[in-house]
């Protein structure tokens, strides 16, 4: 598999899987009970399984690895602790302030992969 297949498949399970959270998030703020059934949850890892493949697929093909030789994809690492603690948190409690920090965290991530640097210059 190439790089541009990697990169399309990274994409394609980010997008799969930011949206099943925000729905998720907000069905967990407004009680909903079918977040905690079993087929959510493999759906979920299912996906952020083959999102990770992906993006070792992109890792290797671009030489860059977090915590070794590339800030920006480091910062993207710290980037998603932070949106799956906060997720965690907004789905298994129902936080509104957990939900927003996640969806902060990941248009942080978003931000990094677009401008290949881990901070804003402000």
């Amino acid at each position: 598999m190439g790089y541009a297949a990697f990169k399309h498949l990274h994409m394609l399970t980010i997008t799969i899987s930011v949206v099943f959270f925000a729905i998720r998030g907000a069905s967990a703020l407004m009680g909903a009970e079918w977040i905690r059934n079993k087929w959510v949850r493999i759906i979920a890892h299912a996906n952020d399984t083959i999102l990770l493949i992906a993006a070792l697929g992109l890792c290797y093909h671009l030489g860059q690895w977090p915590f070794y030789n590339s800030a920006w994809i480091t910062a993207k690492v710290v980037g998603l602790l932070a949106y799956i603690a906060f997720g965690t948190i907004a789905i298994k409690r129902g936080k509104l302030w957990a939900y927003a920090l996640a969806l902060l965290s990941v248009a942080y991530i978003a931000w990094v992969a677009i401008n290949k640097v881990p901070f804003p210059a402000f």
